[in-house]
């Protein structure tokens, strides 16, 4: 089964890392990637841009498109991964590595993925 695990945290204590505090959070994480890559379990993994670079669509009778996110919010979505597990036990144990290595509050979505994509490969 696919996972993605959405990372949530407050953009503005995370954009005040130092290159050297952000460095050093990107080395602990990419150590809990390692192991999920070397067995073939990890997927795409996006660290997105601040919310100040975002545009939403948002969906009515006609559609108004808005400079920002949509939604005003304490934590902001600041990435995402996906990663195949065997169960939500599986992917939670992996989410929980991920908190550890990432420093302050925040928290961690999983949500199981139903892969769609006609005609196209479906290996992650």
């Amino acid at each position: 089964m696919l996972y993605a695990i959405f990372c949530y945290n407050d953009e503005a204590a995370v954009g005040a890392w130092s290159q050297e505090e952000d460095e050093a959070v990107m080395e602990r994480l990419a150590a809990v990637q390692a192991p999920l890559a070397a067995a073939g379990r990890l997927g795409p993994v996006a660290r997105l841009l601040p919310t100040t670079a975002a545009t939403t669509l948002r969906k009515g009778r006609e559609p108004i498109i808005l400079d920002g996110p949509f939604a005003e919010t304490k934590e902001q979505l600041l990435g995402f991964y996906v990663i195949e597990c065997e169960s939500l036990d599986a992917a939670l144990d992996v989410a929980r590595d991920l908190a550890i290595a990432n420093p302050g509050t925040g928290s961690y979505e999983i949500r199981p993925i139903r892969y769609y994509a006609p005609n196209a490969a479906t290996d992650i």
